[in-house]
């Protein structure tokens, strides 16, 4: 018996769905709401730095909490971060709700101090990495994303899967989200920019705007038409 592999659903996944609530813009610079939120903010770069987690594994851990849709920017990355705490045992359930440390640490890698954050975040951490095999694609090639549904985190957009575009830039290679994420490693792969017509994506019932939109596709995702 063949047996289907479960899909994975992304709360975050968000792109061509139509919305009730309205977009309210905010004022450029504005960064935080609340106190607390900066020591949000610290606390997910500090524990990213340990290496007890990466940067894909903790996309996923955010975009899979189940109340993601009713939860402030920042109260996602609090609950996406005591997820992975969680998860890898560097905390245990008391201690979050207690707020305190009750249990022996988890040995970790590393520790970002305050004096090297401004150096840690200007030098980012790069994702380009050496080929192993020549591009499949070049520019203008046409291609079509991949139609099957994701069972793990994914960089694909449902919008875009199963559509047309062409390739308009050629990035290299780079660590792949969708095996990075599950701790199967950093499987580099080629990185292209393609092209979408906004009809291809969008259906032509819909008033046209002279449109294209951009979608960042690692080499997996796309087949050749």
């Amino acid at each position: 018996m063949t047996r289907t592999a479960p899909s994975y659903h992304s709360n975050a996944d968000l792109g061509g769905q139509d919305v009730r609530d309205p977009v309210r813009p905010e004022p450029e610079g504005e960064l935080f709401h609340a106190d607390w939120e900066p020591r949000v903010l610290a606390l997910t770069l500090a524990m990213g730095a340990t290496r007890l987690w990466n940067i894909d594994a903790s996309r996923a851990a955010r975009e899979t909490l189940p109340d993601y849709r009713e939860l402030s920017y920042y109260q996602i990355w609090l609950a996406g971060l005591s997820k992975l705490l969680l998860r890898t045992g560097a905390a245990q359930a008391d201690e979050i709700a207690q707020g305190r440390m009750l249990h022996p640490a988890v040995p970790i890698s590393r520790v970002l101090h305050a004096g090297d954050v401004a150096a840690v975040l200007a030098r980012g951490a790069p994702t380009v990495r050496q080929p192993s095999h020549p591009a499949r694609f070049a520019l203008g090639s046409r291609v079509r994303t991949v139609s099957a549904p994701a069972t793990h985190h994914t960089r694909l957009p449902a919008y875009a899967r199963g559509k047309r575009g062409v390739i308009e830039r050629v990035h290299g290679t780079h660590v792949f989200a969708d095996t990075h994420a599950q701790g199967l490693g950093e499987q580099p792969q080629w990185l292209y920019t393609v092209a979408f017509d906004e009809a291809e994506l969008w259906g032509v019932g819909r008033p046209r705007q002279g449109s294209t939109v951009s979608v960042d596709a690692w080499e997996p995702y796309l087949e050749p038409v």
